[in-house]
């Protein structure tokens, strides 16, 4: 898995609706729209993912990963699920396209270059619209970059989670502390606009270790960073052979310090992963995080509409072959279901309040079509426990809300009868 921002938008905490419960709800203007694109494969999978790539195979003669995907079968299925999805998004502008995986650097230059022209002919894209494109620092990788630019991707997010060999490889990781240098400079001479990825509370990983990688990062003046800590998930490697991690209170140290740093170089903490320099934060995730709209093709994307009357949420068929097969069948769509509108409020504040800055009052019933006084309460509540701040307009997560995020989006759970 490389790295990417899309991942920061955290998984429901509810369970699928087949239909819409309680009062109706009425959305008179739809939120800004983007498109997201999957893109399953990696080289190989990696012991901490637990996201939607699945490694190439090995071949039976020479025991070696395959170095190709089969890329012109699977953009022609990408092309026919957005044509299949249109009816949906009719007249709707898109302001960012994110193509993330798996790995989308294994695809070629011409095939992103194929991809991207397909949605600018059936969608009104607009001009300056973010394209990002995550990308392993591999040397093959690396070497497409040129392409991927000339294709008209316009923003990089690099997978580098260290500069620490030994720690690459406690991750599974396939390059070295040099391919991430090596391809940071390619992206650089590329690209205005890049992300890095880096991981801290890795196996064996101390205080000194984690800020010698944000050091290293900063040496290479990325305009914007994301950093996560590392957690062991359900259905992974890690998770049937846990290896020892930092105790929590040296990985809390750990982020402590690491915001202490990028404050200093002049990175605005804007998301709770995520640090930029002024203007270059990632559109795409901001759309995200404001409870804004995304259609999200290929194998197991996950989408968010709004209509005129509802809140839609789709997810793809998840295993590659299958979602080929499906999308053939002209059936890309595996569940579908209307978001209840009691179920909004929660929907809505796990997204807004991952933002450092919160968001203005008048953001939730333009995204959610329902009053804030519906969630006045839960908001006082918080307030009084110190996980949230209210000043004027803006509504924010206390820094203690920050670390304490879930239970803070538990409080609008809606009750169940």
């Amino acid at each position: 898995m490389p790295g990417g921002g899309a991942r920061a938008v955290i998984p429901l905490l509810r369970r699928p609706l087949a239909s819409a419960a309680g009062n109706p709800v009425e959305f008179r203007n739809p939120p800004p729209l983007a498109l997201y694109v999957h893109v399953p494969w990696c080289v190989q999978k990696c012991p901490y993912c637990d996201f939607n790539s699945h490694a190439l195979p090995v071949g039976s003669s020479i025991g070696q990963r395959q170095t190709a995907i089969p890329e012109s079968d699977y953009l022609a299925a990408l092309i026919a699920d957005l044509e299949s999805a249109l009816p949906l998004v009719w007249g709707r502008r898109v302001d960012s396209v994110f193509i993330g995986g798996g790995t989308p650097s294994l695809l070629s230059g011409e095939g992103v270059d194929e991809l991207l022209a397909a949605v600018r002919s059936r969608l009104p894209l607009l001009p300056n619209a973010e394209i990002t494109l995550e990308a392993n620092p591999g040397t093959v990788e690396a070497g497409k970059f040129a392409a991927f630019r000339a294709a008209g991707v316009n923003r990089l997010s690099l997978g580098i989670q260290s500069f620490n060999s030994r720690h690459l490889t406690a991750l599974g990781r396939i390059h070295d502390d040099r391919d991430a240098r090596l391809a940071i400079g390619i992206a650089a001479s590329h690209f205005d606009n890049f992300n890095l990825d880096l991981m801290y509370g890795l196996p064996g990983q101390t205080l000194a270790e984690a800020l010698a990688d944000v050091d290293a990062a900063l040496a290479c003046a990325p305009p914007h960073l994301s950093c996560y800590q590392l957690t062991i998930e359900a259905n992974t490697a890690f998770a049937a052979r846990p290896p020892a991690l930092p105790d929590p209170d040296t990985c809390a140290d750990m982020q402590d310090a690491i915001e202490t740093k990028l404050a200093a170089a002049g990175y605005r903490h804007y998301e709770i992963s995520a640090f930029a320099r002024a203007g270059q934060e990632c559109r795409h995730n901001l759309n995200y995080w404001q409870f804004g709209d995304y259609l999200g093709i290929g194998a197991g994307a996950h989408g968010k509409l709004t209509l005129h009357d509802r809140v839609q949420r789709q997810m793809r068929w998840k295993r590659p072959e299958q979602y080929l097969a499906k999308v053939a069948a002209g059936t890309p769509v595996q569940q579908e279901f209307t978001v209840a509108p009691a179920e909004l409020p929660c929907e809505f504040m796990m997204n807004a309040l991952r933002l450092v800055e919160g968001f203005a009052a008048p953001l939730f019933e333009m995204r959610t079509a329902l009053p804030l006084i519906s969630i006045e309460s839960q908001l006082r509540q918080a307030e009084r426990d110190g996980l949230l701040q209210r000043q004027g307009q803006r509504i924010a997560p206390s820094e203690r809300g920050r670390r304490f995020l879930n239970q803070l989006v538990q409080r609008f759970l809606a009750e169940r009868r």
